[in-house]
């Protein structure tokens, strides 16, 4: 385990055997501080497993100090990322790899997955309305115009909610409340684009994939999901392995593009996963899913005539 690592376990360790005084003191100085730079230790761990079996301790520790520091920015968007960060690597993909086998864990899992895809949602929303008082009501009613208000200190924030918010309507297409939902994300992304395209090495463009890549109905485009897929490898140089997954899955299977899922999937393997440190743990879990889903190729495409 890293030194990093070791530290932040240390400290939850603590918090865990102390009393609730003492979780009070503790979220005031160092804890709360460990906690809030969680992330940057998880992203650049090399591995999964690892992060699997500390995160869950991680969330609830969050939670804990959260509920004694209620708007500390800080932390509400360190609990997204790990709420968000969890549901997809360890529930949400354990839950896709079992459709096959266990269809009934597997949809217990992906319904698992979009609980907690809201309970990120609504971290990151809480702490920019805590910047915007009304932000989450005027979502509902007015989303582009809510969303201008928005800044570009703002973003990493509206990329946790929409980002979290958008996996959940993907794992709840049945759920009408949910799919009323879709301008909302929709807007959030769109004004963060305009803020700062070039975020996280183009991960606003990536999260884009999925909302373009929706049925032509839901107001979809195949060819703006590619436009978005481009600029991402362009800011990314190469470098984020999961940015070839989302158009795999979310255009390439839908499209029965066979030869362009296998092509976007051989790219996600051929990144290097010590080139880009900050980005190891992303691209080691998105190499899983690759190797994952070229093993169960089959069961995506028809047979070719």
């Amino acid at each position: 385990m890293s030194a990093a690592l070791r530290s932040l376990a240390s400290l939850l360790l603590a918090t865990l055997l102390a009393s609730a005084c003492s979780v009070r003191r503790l979220a005031a100085g160092g804890l709360a501080d460990a906690l809030s730079g969680s992330a940057a230790t998880f992203a650049r761990e090399d591995d999964p497993e690892l992060v699997r079996e500390a995160l869950p301790f991680v969330m609830k520790a969050l939670e804990a100090v959260l509920s004694e520091r209620p708007e500390d920015e800080a932390l509400l968007g360190a609990a997204s990322s790990a709420f968000g960060l969890y549901a997809y690597a360890f529930v949400q993909l354990d839950g896709e790899g079992l459709e096959n086998a266990d269809y009934a864990r597997s949809e217990h899992l992906k319904a698992r997955a979009l609980a907690l895809y809201l309970r990120a949602r609504d971290f990151a929303l809480r702490a920019l309305e805590l910047r915007h008082p009304g932000l989450a009501a005027g979502l509902g009613a007015w989303p582009t115009e809510t969303a201008a208000e928005l800044a570009r200190d703002d973003v990493e924030l509206t990329y946790l909610a929409a980002g979290t918010w958008g996996l959940a309507i993907s794992l709840g297409k049945d759920d009408p409340a949910l799919l009323a939902d879709l301008e909302a994300v929709r807007a959030l992304l769109r004004r963060a684009l305009e803020l700062d395209e070039r975020h996280a090495e183009g991960a606003l463009h990536e999260a884009m994939i999925s909302v373009e890549a929706l049925p032509l109905a839901m107001g979809g485009s195949p060819e703006r999901a590619r436009e978005h897929y481009r600029r991402a490898l362009e800011l990314s140089g190469g470098r984020r392995a999961s940015l070839h997954l989302k158009l795999a899955e979310n255009v390439s299977v839908p499209a029965q593009d066979r030869a362009e899922f296998e092509r976007l999937l051989q790219a996600a393997l051929a990144v290097e996963l010590d080139a880009t440190p900050d980005l190891r743990l992303s691209n080691r879990i998105a190499q899983g899913r690759a190797r994952q889903l070229l093993a169960t190729i089959d069961d995506l495409f028809l047979p070719s005539e």
